[in-house]
């Protein structure tokens, strides 16, 4: 069984080094490498969208919150679900006029001022980096349970293959996997595990009879919990460079608002498939060690114990496609904000002026981004096999980018009273108080890393980052005009550029 479960992930991951090559053909400029040439129609958005969302810990992750928690456990998905339909109802139509690449380059645009946005990127660089090895350290422990590999193995060898296929084709090599990604995840969730699962518990019928009524409650996980999902995932989503670069391959602003729209309804109907299958395997597996084994094991129990031999090695590469598409789209977005952000940034001390992704050498920039993919994904890969907690370093780095950044991201796009001292300093003021509070909370806490895994940290930076921000842009000068203007053009499509450094006017 084992033997033909991992013959069906293998093919598979040999098919993911095959759409790099594929991507490699349609990949002449950075435009092409690092947002798909910016033309992706309806179903290539709506299919790469829930792909870079839906990770493993909206996969594995749901399947085992519904087992421990019952029909509450879809809050999750559900937060990032929302998230999803936020940002493209009512951001993702601007963005996608903006003809940028990152973050940071729009906030300079909205703001006129690099001074106060290159914190953003180093900040994005690092939540992208952390959030590659996550997912790498993630889908390598399936390979260690098929494979029988050492899980530094696994890790090297799955890491590698992201990496081969992400470096060669880039986006568009991305967008192909996710693709495929995107079929093997819902044939596996809606079609595979969860008809599987219901009908070994005894349909909803059985559930209900052999459960208590608390599994069937939507605020069983608790409402301080979801109001923490809701704070974290969907707030998180609205600004993370691995969502924003999605937003930018769409080819027009209604793809984007509708695309995207699609696949946040497609999220949340699949975290309560998630919930469901999970409780249905509470049912069918009430064996299962939850407590020792953690609740990240039901979703491989269902798949080799539930389902038959070759149905449970699709449900296995569902997974493994659940972690490799955020995977690989966390990688693309830490090297175009290392390359387009922070290198320039870093390079500014030492008085020198680098210009990237100018299109007056397209190979040279192609090949540029190739190496920033190539050397990141070998990092991230260091950082899986070596540092014992990225879960703990991650949840640092989200917890900046909601607590510090999420204000004059999200005040820029919504507020014109908003300046570029009013964001610098909602930016130092959220990220300090966020670290100062999880720094305390860690000192008090019994346990480690109890106070980095608190929700107050970002509760309380978030509070700062929106007080200084409004206090600051109030009683300073507005943003000039000429900015203001140039910033109103390209909100509405009128300036048609690409590949820009985002420095209309430098202050």
């Amino acid at each position: 069984m084992e033997f033909i479960n991992g013959t069906i992930v293998a093919v598979y991951l040999a098919a993911m080094l095959a759409f790099g090559w594929w991507g490699k053909s349609r990949t002449k400029n950075s435009s092409d490498y690092l947002v798909a040439g910016r033309r992706l129609g309806p179903f290539l958005y709506t299919g790469t969208m829930a792909a870079v969302v839906l990770g493993g810990a909206s996969t594995v992750g749901g399947v085992g919150l519904g087992y421990k928690f019952g029909i509450s456990g879809m809050w999750l998905v559900v937060a990032i679900g929302v998230g999803v339909i936020l940002l493209s109802l009512v951001f993702a139509p601007t963005l996608q006029r903006l003809k940028v690449f990152t973050v940071s380059q729009m906030l300079t645009l909205r703001y006129g001022s690099k001074s106060a946005t290159n914190t953003s990127g180093i900040v994005m660089l690092a939540y992208t980096l952390m959030l590659c090895a996550t997912s790498t350290s993630a889908y390598a422990t399936i390979f260690v349970v098929l494979f029988g590999w050492e899980k530094w193995m696994a890790i090297a060898i799955g890491g590698i293959i992201v990496v081969i296929y992400s470096t060669i084709g880039g986006m568009w090599s991305i967008t192909l996997a996710d693709q495929v990604q995107f079929v093997i995840k819902t044939v596996g969730i809606f079609f595979l595990m969860l008809p599987f699962a219901l009908n070994a518990a005894g349909g909803m019928g059985g559930i209900r009879e052999r459960v208590g009524a608390e599994f069937f409650t939507w605020d069983g996980i608790g409402v301080q919990t979801i109001i923490t999902y809701f704070v974290v995932y969907t707030l998180g989503l609205l600004i993370g460079q691995d969502i924003w670069q999605r937003v930018f391959t769409a080819k027009t602003p209604k793809v984007a608002r509708w695309g995207g729209t699609t696949a946040g309804i497609y999220c949340v109907l699949y975290g309560a498939a998630g919930a469901i299958i999970g409780l249905a395997a509470r049912v069918a597996l009430p064996e299962i060690d939850v407590a020792n084994l953690g609740k990240d094991v039901v979703y491989a129990e269902v798949a080799t114990q539930l389902l038959p031999v070759a149905v449970g090695g699709l449900v296995l590469a569902a997974a493994v496609a659940a972690m490799m598409s955020t995977a690989s789209g966390a990688l693309i977005a830490a090297a175009t904000v290392a390359r387009t952000d922070v290198t320039p940034f870093v390079a500014g001390w030492f008085g020198k002026e680098i210009r990237v992704n100018s299109n007056e050498n397209p190979e040279h920039d192609v090949r540029a981004n190739r190496i920033w993919v190539l050397i990141l994904g070998i990092v991230a890969i260091a950082l899986a096999i070596m540092v014992s907690d990225v879960v703990a370093a991650l949840t640092i780095a989200y917890d900046i980018l909601v607590g510090g950044l999420l204000v004059a991201i999200i005040g820029g796009l919504m507020w014109k009273r908003g300046n570029g001292i009013g964001a610098a300093a909602s930016m130092a003021a959220g990220t300090v108080v966020t670290l100062g509070t999880m720094i305390v909370l860690e000192i008090q806490a019994t346990e480690r890393f109890a106070g980095i895994y608190a929700n107050e940290p970002i509760y309380y930076g978030l509070i700062a980052s929106v007080i200084v921000y409004v206090a600051v842009s109030l009683s300073t000068r507005p943003t000039e005009p000429a900015i203001i203007t140039n910033w109103n053009s390209r909100v509405a499509g009128e300036v048609d550029v690409e590949g820009i450094e985002a420095e209309p006017i430098t202050k």
